[in-house]
């Protein structure tokens, strides 16, 4: 019988129904909607609903999003049974949870989701499958060669309009004249993107998706009153846990709330920071070869290189037109290049890129929000979580000596009492801090 990690493997989706779990609110979706461009039934689950599922078949030392998404693949499937009755059979779906290499427990969530998946007689016949950073997310496997390439092109495509959705979205909505218009514009933009990309497909121009994040950046600026700017909060932290509103209890609405307008880091950044190492591991490995004089394998790296230098070189690209079409029309804020975030590593001296992990982004993110004018800085994560903590015992020194207000936001599900109060504490400071710049005395 097949080990539990062997059974969770890259596999022809084709003829499957491919279950995603809800992480960005945009990104999610327009991932689904590229997939199903390409023939592949993608849907999203419901979110959060299954929490319940996810913590009484863990133990609680397992990170919180790993909870969560095991809840709604659960939650999902118990609903599916009971929709199809004796037609539902597991093997007709395929459960899509990405991994990581390196230390962050991220990259064992689909072997210890597919442990749990076996112990239920209903459901152990379900497929898991992913793709990983190691190979920077190859599609060779789940789709057609003469698919794979152009798929993770859309892909890519759709999650930087996801994260730019999504920063029009919070420049916009703390100067709404009414409330709510933001939040419906994007639901409506969001749907004639999932259309546009489900018609086009492969042969997508992108000429038709930033029309409609233009015409959504413009329609954004119309809806906001011109009030004095408020505090300005950056947000930096584990991927998930602050991409998913319901994991961090609705964070960036309650510093809405209390007088904040945030950016949060996004998604586009991490898949460049992948794209980015994978592109110094190669360059490592030629330098390796030649100082060995070992020239047969050289061929093999440097077409692996090239292909790297090429695909960075279609992220930049991509991202920078993507930004410019909303840029045009309301003044989000842009990403942070990868080798810009690198280089205040190397100036500081904080951390390195040779350490790896999420930590490198969020420590130099944090410190670049700075640079930039920011009044505050969060680290959202879940409990426990490695690269965070390492975030916070480098952060939290350097920003009190900085004078910046700082706060750690960890979540595992449970009701903190003392966070409310914290919140309102830092959004203080952060607005003193802001009327202090603006008096000229910051």
């Amino acid at each position: 019988m097949e080990s539990a990690p062997a059974r969770v493997r890259k596999i022809n989706l084709y003829g499957k129904r491919l279950l995603i779990p809800m992480m960005h609110p945009f990104g999610a979706p327009l991932l689904a909607a590229c997939f199903r461009a390409f023939g592949v039934d993608a849907v999203v689950m419901d979110t959060y609903k299954g929490l319940f599922l996810g913590k009484e078949y863990t133990s609680s030392k397992e990170c919180f999003p790993c909870q969560i998404t095991l809840g709604d693949v659960l939650f999902f499937l118990k609903h599916e049974k009971q929709r199809l009755g004796e037609e539902f059979r597991a093997c007709d779906y395929v459960y899509f949870m990405p991994e990581s290499d390196g230390p962050c427990r991220f990259g064992m969530y689909n072997k210890m989701q597919r442990i749990v998946l076996d112990t239920i007689a209903e459901f152990k016949d379900i497929n898991v499958s992913y793709l990983s950073t190691e190979d920077s997310y190859d599609c060779g496997e789940i789709l057609p060669l003469r698919d794979a390439g152009e798929f993770k092109k859309l892909a890519y495509l759709a999650s930087i309009v996801g994260d730019v959705l999504d920063r029009i979205v919070l420049r916009a909505r703390p100067y709404e004249r009414k409330k709510g218009s933001t939040d419906r514009l994007a639901s409506a933009s969001l749907d004639r993107i999932i259309s546009i990309i489900e018609e086009e497909g492969r042969n997508i121009p992108l000429s038709l998706l930033l029309e409609e994040v233009s015409r959504t950046a413009r329609e954004a600026a119309s809806l906001m009153d011109t009030l004095e700017r408020r505090p300005q909060i950056g947000i930096v932290g584990e991927i998930y846990v602050r991409s998913h509103p319901w994991s961090n209890e609705h964070l960036i609405r309650k510093i809405e709330a209390y007088g904040g307008e945030v950016t949060n880091a996004t998604v586009g950044e991490w898949l460049n920071f992948v794209s980015f190492e994978n592109f110094r591991k190669l360059k490592r490995e030629i330098e390796k070869q030649v100082r060995e004089a070992r020239w047969i394998s050289l061929f093999s790296l440097w077409k692996g290189w090239l292909s790297h230098f090429l695909e960075r070189y279609y992220q930049r690209q991509k991202q920078r037109q993507i930004y410019e079409a909303a840029l045009a029309y309301l003044d989000i804020h842009p990403d942070h290049p990868v080798e810009e975030l690198r280089e205040i590593l190397e100036r500081e001296g904080l951390y390195s890129f040779e350490v790896g992990t999420e930590a490198c982004l969020s420590i130099a993110g944090a410190i670049k929000y700075i640079e930039e004018g920011f009044d505050g800085i969060i680290n959202v994560f879940p409990f426990t979580c490695m690269p965070s903590t390492i975030c916070s015992a480098i952060l939290r020194p350097v920003l009190r000596e900085r004078r910046i207000p700082y706060l750690d936001s960890p979540h595992d599900g449970t009701i903190q009492p003392g966070r409310e109060l914290a919140l309102r504490t830092f959004m203080y400071q952060a607005l003193l801090r802001c009327k202090s710049k603006k008096g000229g005395r910051g």
